[in-house]
């Protein structure tokens, strides 16, 4: 069944210049109101130059982080902080930041520990602010077990890779009031349709093998990089097999605020929709259980999205996207530079 998933602005052919100030003055307002709602001690725990490496030190595991985390902030702080995730996503993708963060109490109860545990912890979700807000550059990130955002503001310019969403369990199967919940499901049923919609010669393009990767090749790295484009190209697939792989996008761009949304679609298709690669790894069926597991991506010139279900029997998703030319906003933040001098 084909997952519900809009494309508003798939082939809508607008221009964009990259810079919304709109959305820059409304990141500001928000960040600053989390930081006024802050104590002192507060504010140094979380704010950090712009330039502090630790900006690039990110991670999906748990484990602990800089920044300001749920358990030391008081009920409005913690309002606050969930704005700041508001503002930049959309309404589905803040759904999913919440249910992840949420999967938390679901692993203490299937991995039986107590209610006090410190490693399935959905108070384990740090925040840290980068510069000053409204002072170009700066940035902010919000990071936890399987949710790692980032955003940064240069000239106006909104940047929010790399972008990383898991889920552990992919499907709930424990008998948990969450049970049934699937948070990545269009993330995962898209790439299935997409893959069974290829016929004989188009499949072996796309497949590059029947055993999946443990872990998305890029990880945690601070630049994404993968040596070649592999797999088959838009530009090799039908009118109806497009729509599809459009849709299989756009189910990670809806994620974000409809102008970053907007802006990548038209960066794709300013670089070419039909230059992007699907790639396929591992099972061709979405079984779960030992042996199981499956990983795809998405590559283009410019974007990079990696999907990988392979671990606890194909029942535990990781999923990326990266912009291969600026995330972490770096290649605005050269452009800045070299304008500024």
């Amino acid at each position: 069944m084909a997952a519900n998933v809009s494309i508003a602005a798939v082939g809508c052919g607008h221009e964009f210049d990259g810079k919304d100030e709109k959305l820059a003055k409304e990141m500001t307002a928000v960040v600053d109101a989390f930081l006024k709602s802050l104590s002192a001690e507060q504010k140094t725990e979380t704010m950090l130059p712009y330039t502090d490496l630790a900006r690039f030190d990110w991670n999906f595991t748990p484990r602990a982080r800089k920044g300001l985390t749920f358990k030391n902030m008081n009920a409005d702080q913690r309002k606050a902080a969930m704005a700041m995730i508001r503002l930049v996503l959309s309404q589905e993708g803040y759904s999913k930041a919440e249910q992840i963060i949420d999967l938390e109490n679901v692993l203490r109860v299937v991995e039986t520990r107590p209610a006090n545990d410190t490693y399935r912890d959905p108070e384990n979700y740090a925040f840290l602010v980068f510069g000053t807000p409204g002072k170009d550059p700066w940035g902010w990130r919000v990071e936890g077990h399987h949710l790692s955002l980032h955003f940064s503001s240069v000239d106006h310019q909104i940047t929010y890779t790399p972008s990383f969403m898991g889920s552990n369990p992919g499907q709930v199967m424990a008998e948990v009031p969450q049970k049934g919940k699937r948070i990545l499901k269009a993330e995962q049923d898209m790439a299935f349709e997409l893959l069974h919609s290829l016929n004989a010669s188009q499949l072996a393009k796309a497949n590059l093998g029947e055993k999946a990767p443990n872990e998305i090749f890029t990880s945690n790295s601070r630049k994404a990089s993968l040596a070649k484009m592999e797999g088959i190209t838009m530009g090799e697939l039908n009118a109806e097999q497009k729509g599809i792989f459009k849709k299989l996008i756009m189910a990670y761009l809806q994620r974000y605020h409809i102008t970053l949304k907007n802006q990548q679609w038209a960066e794709l298709e300013k670089n070419g929709l039909d230059n992007i690669h699907f790639a396929w790894l591992g099972d061709q069926q979405p079984e779960i259980g030992t042996g199981h597991g499956h990983y795809y991506r998405v590559h283009g010139p410019t974007f990079l999205i990696e999907f990988d279900n392979t671990q606890n029997g194909g029942n535990h998703i990781h999923s990326v996207v990266r912009d291969l030319t600026s995330d972490f906003g770096e290649d605005l933040l050269k452009a800045h530079y070299e304008k500024g001098h």
